[in-house]
């Protein structure tokens, strides 16, 4: 239904041409590879690849395209890494229709486009890039994945043990990425040795 209404919204304006759909990361790569549009609206949290991998992919791939981030979540965890992969904007679904409008010419132009909420939130990631995570401790579930990972377990083989999808062990990744501040398995391990999280 948000497609719908996007395209219909989109498509009914003056300048707008939409070239395609996609409900997942994966069709929307390929789609983009197919369509090459000048921006692309990505959602984060999709049933087939998060949003996040597929800008990452997108990137990777040098496409032209600017993606600009349309979702309903604005934590931490989403944002950055969502940035960090190379969008151009992040705007939260309750934008207004004219801000959408000028949120996508902005990023076809090339500048970045920021909701007040993600703007603040990056400020204050630029701030303290080293704040301590105290006040925001790995869950349990988060605790469990860790430990899986230090011990040298894939995504998929935590899922299995855990009883949980691959997309939610990448969930509580990226969570886990974002509370210790940093981008990968081996770092996340380092820092929670470090850290006295783990050992």
């Amino acid at each position: 239904m948000v497609r719908d209404g996007l395209h219909n919204m989109l498509d009914s304006a003056d300048g707008f041409t939409v070239l395609g759909e996609a409900s997942g990361g994966k069709e929307a790569v390929e789609l983009t590879l197919r369509t090459d549009p000048d921006v692309v609206l990505m959602d984060l949290r999709m049933p087939t690849g998060s949003g996040v991998e597929a800008i990452a992919e997108l990137t990777r791939r040098g496409v032209r395209a600017r993606v600009l981030v349309l979702t309903t979540y604005d934590t931490d965890s989403d944002t950055l890494p969502a940035i960090e992969a190379g969008a151009t904007g992040y705007l939260l679904k309750d934008a207004l229709r004219d801000e959408l409008y000028g949120a996508i010419r902005a990023a076809a132009a090339g500048r970045t486009v920021l909701s007040p909420a993600v703007a603040t939130r990056l400020v204050t990631a630029v701030r303290n890039p080293a704040a301590p995570p105290a006040d925001d401790p790995l869950s349990t579930r988060e605790l469990q994945i860790l430990e899986h990972v230090e011990r040298g377990a894939s995504n998929r083989e935590i899922a299995r043990a855990l009883f949980i999808s691959e997309a939610t062990v990448k969930k509580h990744l990226t969570h886990i990425y974002d509370k210790l501040d940093v981008r990968d398995r081996a770092a996340a391990v380092a820092a929670a040795f470090r850290r006295g999280i783990l050992g």
